[in-house]
């Protein structure tokens, strides 16, 4: 399929390039970094040979996200936003743009995410998870009520928020311990990505914010398949919600969120997403350079799904949702690779 739009695609500046070096063993470093680093060089050839139209860019994690000094994050944040913001002026046919934002300070990370939108153009925000703050051992997350403000600019702003993975901290992470081959993509982003969704899902933000749109990636982080329970839960005994949220979660995550395929590229678990939220709600990636665009790619094109719901997962849910403008009517099964 010619034409897709993918937005769980990372970059690094400089400074956070070594967030990264930890989810690779050494000899694979030297491929990553030069992946990461790149955004007008092999990443458009691997766009181009893939049918990848445009990518929505954003930071590495955990980046801001693991900087608690505020002025620090603040700075960092401000840095790699209108670094992104040079990079998509070159090509503007092929990337646009999250914003990084240091929600260590809500009020700078929302002062941070109207210039992104109103003054840099961006499509939306992508947060590596929750921020840490203090001594580095405080763990914010968005649910909590120091952030209402925040939610209420990006309602206002009408732009979709990318909840993105991070590692839990070490001293939460004794479950992990002597099995740290579950940290990382293979466990433990999705259960902390999918926890604190349902912290947002149960706190009442999106009665009192109803407009918002939020998005999770690697097909749910699990949540598809675990919405009926989290509901039920034991429904035989009676006893009063002990959550603010005044319908059931699954409400919320039906309405209030989107998924994308990024990094789980199999078609019995974007079946079972189709089934719970619907193929309006999701939406194509691949999350390189952590995953390979081809596998991705070639996944998709041939994933037993209907050809229409084939093109509104890999192109027009992302362009309506984006406001990017495409030709939603292009023959996508038929297009000519992309020329630079």
């Amino acid at each position: 399929m010619k034409g897709k739009i993918a937005l769980e695609e990372h970059f690094a500046i400089p400074e956070t390039l070594q967030d990264s070096a930890g989810f690779v063993p050494g000899d694979f470093w030297t491929e990553l970094s030069a992946r990461i680093l790149d955004i007008q060089d092999r990443r458009l050839r691997e766009m181009d040979a893939h049918g990848i139209e445009m990518m929505i860019l954003s930071l590495n994690a955990p980046a801001v996200q693991s900087i608690p000094d505020k002025a620090k994050a603040i700075e960092i944040a401000r840095r790699a936003n209108d670094y992104l913001a040079e990079e998509v002026a070159k090509r503007p046919d092929r990337f646009q743009g999250f914003a990084a934002l240091p929600l260590q300070d809500p009020d700078a990370a929302t002062r941070e995410m109207t210039r992104c939108i109103t003054e840099l153009g961006f499509k939306g925000a992508l947060v590596n998870g929750f921020s840490q703050a203090g001594d580095g051992s405080e763990m914010l997350y968005y649910d909590m009520p120091m952030f209402r403000p925040f939610w209420a600019e990006v309602e206002r702003l009408g732009v979709p928020f990318y909840l993105h993975p991070r590692n839990p901290l070490p001293q939460h992470a004794q479950i992990y311990a002597g099995h740290e081959w579950l940290l990382g993509p293979t466990w433990a982003f999705g259960q902390e990505t999918a926890v604190h969704a349902l912290r947002l899902m149960g706190s009442g933000l999106f009665d009192e914010h109803p407009a918002l749109k939020i998005i999770i990636g690697h097909m749910g982080e699990g949540l598809p398949i675990s919405m009926w329970r989290v509901d039920n839960r034991n429904a035989w005994v009676t006893l009063p919600k002990k959550h603010p949220a005044k319908r059931p979660i699954s409400h919320y995550f039906h309405n209030n969120f989107y998924v994308t395929t990024s990094g789980n590229f199999r078609t019995q678990s974007l079946i079972d997403t189709m089934l719970e939220i619907g193929s309006d709600r999701i939406l194509f990636s691949a999350d390189w350079p952590f995953e390979n665009v081809d596998h991705a790619a070639n996944w998709f094109d041939n994933a037993t799904i209907s050809e229409a719901d084939r093109v509104k997962i890999g192109r027009n849910n992302a362009n309506q949702l984006f406001g990017l403008g495409l030709d939603s009517s292009a023959p996508v099964a038929t297009n000519p690779p992309f020329a630079r």
